[in-house]
């Protein structure tokens, strides 16, 4: 019987996989893939290198260009890839992806450098072992062999954000104008140019060619490492149903592989605008930005409220054109007042102090264009505009903190503050329902499960049912011990029961994630929480299949963390996440390599963060930034700081907003407790 030998090294021990136990070989597969979720761990032990291969001790490495950390995040991503689906039984997907990994590390191969390559070695030496797995499945792959290692580090490539459009030579090959950029404004541009999803926005080329905070993502003539095609082509983008062609996906690898060249007069220039035929660009006049007194904070004497009267009245008569659009009317985006401050391309749409001059008021009125809303809608009623010109007029006051919030989530605020906790959970019941519908489940075969603080729904037996809520209710238990003492009935803990949504196999989880909160939620993910006072939800991979510890080890951090942000106002993710997961003792449940992974991503968030100002405006991939949140609430939690922490949780129960709530608290800023840290760790 054909038998291998996988060698764990960082544990330093031998398992024998046999081909007819399948289960505990896909186990240690999938672990064996997820251990190269980051490329600087160095295990004990290791693999011998390849006959010939340098073995010479290592120089201290530099910061890698952006070329190279694109290479090894695509790597990366694809190892994790094929363990996810040699876990799930996928052996052909798994393979793919392998084949994929081996490609993108022999263009690796072409940059010499010594650096990429020692960043590339755990990963590398996964797919060797990876591969050996996969051919016991009958998956035929290309021969791979762990390349020697550069002599000396090559000088960093040109950086395709630093290379200058207007030198290059333009005359041949695909127009960027006319052939690519149409394709990027019909697929991308309701998230990305006029928007900023992920943290990414393109509306120009040179925008485009800089990438997002995480890297580059063109590569001019290198597709395989050009992120934004690698995620077209995987099917990862663009999301909410659009699809690019295959005749338009060859058209962006040609443009990509010769040379990514810009054929317009300005890279500056905003997609949306640009012509071809040598037509000059139109650009859009940049609105002035908004005065201090368009959101000076109420006095207290005016008749309208802006949370209260006018965004519940926006939020229902312009979503789908100016919020949550794909594609914005007009270029005028809402989904926060500050969007809407900034105006379209007609310029400002508001004129504090006179709300019948506001362009706002003349489109709902009729009286410049177009009435609004259009599509068919009906017109807002006198009253309704009545409401929004006398707020313009009243010099379109409203609290700073509300400028930058989701008009939604100002809406939402605004009924939950008058609603009862009874009504709060009739209206999360509704929305349990619309939302299980979105992520294509069969609300006919729905089940539910009331307990003291959850409502739990699934397509699952109710014995399951039970058992999540048995261990939520335990969670929430463990974690009010670290939580002042909160008043009022079970129902009023989280302002009505909170919804923890119970998804039978990992494949349903992640779909949940992508139809419901548009995102990808990473491969070893199993539960996560979201909160915005309306919506507070876990959601959980659990079956009859998962055991009652299983359950309860996946549930425990998100109920912490969802019971720590329901505390206070503006409770940040990063301070609710980083304790749900101290309190509930979640990184101490994992096992020595996993922990070793996670400090070796904590180390590298540290030494990418040039202030705490990085950390808290989001300059970090999720996982980073999941891993430093943790340190800092751990730290929060220590001795010397727990007097501070406890009159922050307490602050915030009284009332005060997050930012006061720890300033009194602790003496000092967030972003000050953050920077002292980082120095404190480094």
């Amino acid at each position: 019987m054909l038998v291998t030998m996988i060698q764990v090294v960082s544990k330093g021990i031998s398992i024998v996989s046999k081909r007819n136990v399948r289960r505990p070989a896909r186990r240690i597969f999938a672990a064996a893939m997820l251990l190269a979720g980051t490329a600087l761990v160095t295990f004990p032990g290791g693999i011998a290198p390849a006959a010939g291969q340098e073995t010479a001790p290592r120089s201290v490495a530099k910061p890698l260009d952006a070329r190279s950390r694109t290479i090894v995040q695509s790597v990366d991503m694809q190892v994790k890839r094929a363990g996810a689906a040699y876990a799930g039984g996928d052996y052909e997907t798994s393979g793919d992806a392998l084949r994929k990994a081996i490609k993108q590390i022999e263009v690796a191969g072409n940059a010499e450098s010594s650096d990429l390559h020692d960043a590339l070695l755990p990963m590398m030496r996964r797919i060797v072992n990876a591969r050996a797995m996969l051919e016991l499945e009958g998956v035929t792959l290309p021969p791979f062999r762990i390349p020697e290692r550069p002599k000396a580090t090559a000088e960093p490539m040109a950086e395709a954000s630093g290379s200058d459009p207007s030198s290059r030579s333009a005359t041949d090959g695909v127009s960027f104008v006319s052939e690519v950029a149409p394709i990027l404004v019909d697929k991308c541009g309701g998230c990305h140019i006029r928007g900023s999803k992920g943290g990414f926005a393109m509306p120009t080329f040179a925008k485009l060619m800089e990438g997002p905070p995480e890297g580059v993502v063109i590569f001019p003539g290198d597709v395989i490492a050009s992120r934004l095609i690698e995620t077209i082509e995987t099917g990862d983008m663009p999301r909410g149903g659009g699809k690019v062609s295959k005749e338009q996906l060859d058209k962006l690898k040609q443009w990509v592989t010769e040379g990514a060249k810009f054929d317009g007069p300005d890279p500056t220039a905003m997609l949306t605008s640009l012509k071809s035929g040598g037509e000059p660009p139109v650009t859009p006049a940049t609105p002035e930005p908004a005065q201090p007194a368009m959101v000076g904070k109420p006095t207290g004497n005016e008749t309208v409220s802006f949370s209260k009267d006018v965004a519940p009245l926006l939020v229902e008569n312009c979503t789908g054109c100016h919020l949550d659009a794909m594609q914005t009317r007009g270029g005028l985006r809402m989904d926060t007042l500050a969007q809407m401050l900034r105006g379209g391309d007609s310029g400002s749409v508001m004129k504090p102090g006179d709300g019948e001059a506001s362009l706002l008021v003349q489109k709902l009125r009729g009286s410049a264009g177009d009435r609004m809303p259009a599509g068919g809608r009906p017109p807002l009623s006198d009253s309704d505009i009545q409401l929004i010109s006398t707020w313009i007029s009243e010099g379109a006051k409203v609290d700073e903190a509300l400028v930058q919030t989701p008009m939604k989530v100002v809406t939402a605020q605004a009924w939950l503050s008058a609603a009862a906790s009874s009504e709060v959970s009739q209206r999360r019941a509704e929305i349990a329902e619309d939302e299980f519908r979105l992520a294509g489940a069969d609300v006919n075969r729905m089940q539910n499960h009331q307990s003291d603080h959850f409502a739990v729904w699934g397509e699952v037996s109710p014995a399951t049912l039970e058992t999540v809520a048995e261990s939520a209710e335990a969670a929430l238990q463990k974690a009010r011990k670290f939580l002042p003492q909160a008043d009022g009935s079970p129902e009023d803990f989280f302002h009505g029961k909170a919804s923890i949504y119970v998804l039978p196999k990992r494949y349903d989880y992640s779909e949940f994630a992508k139809m419901v909160e548009g995102r990808n939620v990473p491969a070893e993910w199993q539960s996560h929480w979201k909160y915005d006072g309306i919506r507070a939800y876990v959601a959980v991979v659990a079956s009859e299949r998962a055991s009652e510890e299983e359950i309860a080890e996946r549930v425990v951090a998100p109920v912490a963390s969802l019971a720590v942000v329901s505390r206070g106002e503006g409770v940040p993710r990063w301070f609710a996440q980083g304790l749900g997961t101290a309190i509930s003792g979640g990184e101490s449940k994992r096992d020595r390599n996993e922990n070793m992974r996670r400090q070796a991503e904590l180390v590298t968030a540290v030494g990418s963060l040039k202030s705490g100002k990085d950390f808290l405006n989001g300059k970090l991939p999720p996982e980073r930034a999941d891993r430093m949140a943790v340190a800092i609430a751990e730290s929060l939690l220590s001795r010397q700081n727990r007097r501070g922490f406890d009159a922050v949780l307490r602050n915030l129960q009284s009332g005060q907003p997050f930012p006061q709530a720890f300033q009194a608290g602790m003496n000092m800023t967030p972003i000050a407790y953050v920077d002292a840290w980082l120095q404190w760790v480094k």
